[in-house]
C-alpha cells in the first residue's frame, strides 16, 4: 500500500534585499500519511501549506529533510516520475482539448493500452457525472464542470497520492459542497493518499480525516477533526478551528482552580493550575458553552456568570449568535431554538465549567486538563 512521508522537511527563500533575512517558509516539517488517507493541510495565508504541496509535487525542493512516497524517496525524483496527480485552484484545462481530450492526456504517454485508457476515461465520466459533457471545450463549461473534469482527469490516473491545492476555491457556495461530495467520493474509491491544502477551516473539519494546522511555516497540531476542536493544542489552533471561533479571554491564576478575569472570577472542573498561580492565562471557551440563563433584572450568585447586553444578535435559524462586550472584551454566544434575543437588551451568561480551556499566558499552550 503507498504511503506518504515528510522528514523534517524545511524550505527557506532567499531575501530580496539586502538586509533582510531569508523566508523560512516550512520548517521541519514531519508528517506520516497512510494510503486511503486524506490529510488537509491548512492555515492563514502565507502559513507554507502551498509549499509543502508543491514540495510533495516536486516543484519545489526541499533544503533540508526528506519526502519518501511508498517508501521511497523522491527528493531528485522528476515530478512525473513521483506517480502522482495534481488538482490546481484553476483548474489547468488545455482549453484547445475537449472534456475527453483533457481526461485523456495524462495517460496518453503511458504503456496502458488504449482500450484501458478508453476504460479508465469512461468510469472517471460516469463516476464525476461528465458523460454529456465529453465534447465540449473548457470555454463552454461552468466553473463546477471544469473542476468535474480537472478531478477526472486526476482520477484516471490512479495515482499513488493526489494533491489539491485549494480546488474549490474559485467555487460559489453551492458549488463547494458539490465539489466537496466528488472528492469525498474520489477519495472513497482511489487507495491512494490525498493531500488536501485550503485555508478555509470548514473545508478542512468536513473532508479530513486528520488535519494539519499550520502558522508561519511550523506545525501547530496534527489531529482529526473532532480531537482538533474539542482540544487545540495552543491559542492559535483554538482561533483558528471554529466558526465563530473559540472566545478568549485574558486573566490571572488566583489559585489551584479560580481564574479572574474582566472583573469576574471562574471557577474551573477538573483543572489544577499548580504552578501558574499569580500568573497571567488565557481562558478559552467555544461559544456554544455559553449559556443565556437569563435577563438582566434577574439577581443571580452562582459564580461563571456574567452581565452583559447583546450588541448583536445574528438570527441564523435554528441557532442565533449573541455578540456582547464585557470590559472591551468582545465575546460570542451561540443560542439554539427559536428564543429570540434582542440586541440591545441585558442577560445573564453562564460559562460552563468543564467546559472552560486554559492556556498559559506565556507560551500559548493548553492545559491538558481542559475540555472540550
Amino acid at each position: 500500500m503507498a504511503y506518504l512521508e515528510l522528514r523534517n522537511v524545511t524550505k527557506t527563500y532567499a531575501s530580496r534585499s539586502k538586509g533582510e533575512k531569508a523566508l523560512a517558509a516550512v520548517r521541519d516539517f514531519n508528517l506520516q500519511a497512510e494510503a486511503g488517507e486524506l490529510v488537509v493541510l491548512v492555515g492563514p495565508s502565507g502559513c507554507g501549506k502551498s509549499t509543502t504541496l508543491r514540495m510533495i509535487a516536486g516543484l519545489d525542493e526541499p533544503d533540508l529533510g526528506e519526502i519518501s512516497i511508498d517508501g521511497k524517496i523522491v527528493n531528485n525524483v522528476h515530478p512525473k516520475d513521483r506517480d502522482i496527480a495534481m488538482v490546481f485552484q484553476d483548474y489547468a484545462l488545455y482549453p484547445h482539448m475537449n472534456v475527453k481530450e483533457n481526461l485523456a492526456f495524462g495517460l496518453e504517454n503511458t504503456r496502458l493500452s488504449k482500450g484501458e485508457i478508453e476504460k479508465r476515461i469512461q468510469e472517471a465520466s460516469s463516476f464525476l457525472e461528465l458523460l454529456e459533457l465529453m465534447d465540449r471545450f473548457p470555454k463552454h463549461l461552468s466553473g463546477g464542470e471544469r473542476q468535474r473534469v480537472a478531478l477526472g482527469r486526476a482520477l484516471v490516473r490512479q495515482p499513488k497520492a493526489m494533491l489539491l491545492d485549494e480546488p474549490l476555491s474559485n467555487l460559489d457556495a453551492k458549488l463547494r459542497v458539490v465539489t466537496r461530495k466528488n472528492i469525498n467520493a474520489i477519495h472513497k474509491k482511489l487507495e491512494a493518499v490525498m493531500v488536501y491544502v485550503t485555508h478555509d477551516q470548514v473545508e478542512a473539519m468536513t473532508l479530513g480525516d486528520r488535519i494539519v494546522v499550520m502558522d508561519q511555516g511550523v506545525i501547530q497540531q496534527i489531529a482529526d477533526p473532532r480531537t482538533l476542536y474539542a482540544e487545540p493544542t495552543n491559542v492559535f489552533v483554538a482561533g483558528f478551528i471554529g466558526t465563530p471561533p473559540m472566545n478568549l479571554i485574558p486573566g490571572i491564576a488566583a489559585d489551584s482552580s479560580h481564574i479572574e478575569a474582566l472583573g469576574y472570577r471562574f471557577s474551573l472542573e477538573g483543572e489544577d493550575l499548580g504552578p501558574l498561580i499569580g500568573k497571567r492565562v488565557i481562558l478559552g471557551i467555544r461559544p456554544e458553552h455559553i449559556n443565556v440563563v437569563g435577563c438582566g433584572d434577574t439577581v443571580a450568585y452562582e459564580p461563571n456568570i456574567l452581565r452583559a447586553a447583546a450588541d448583536m444578535v445574528e438570527f441564523l435559524g435554528e441557532q442565533s449568535l449573541i455578540h456582547f462586550t464585557v470590559n472591551n472584551a468582545e465575546l460570542c454566544c451561540r443560542t439554539f431554538g427559536e428564543e429570540l434575543c434582542r440586541s440591545g437588551s441585558e442577560y445573564l451568561f453562564r460559562f460552563t465549567p468543564e467546559k472552560l480551556h486554559v492556556f498559559d499566558g506565556e507560551t500559548g499552550r493548553r492545559l491538558g486538563g481542559s475540555h472540550g
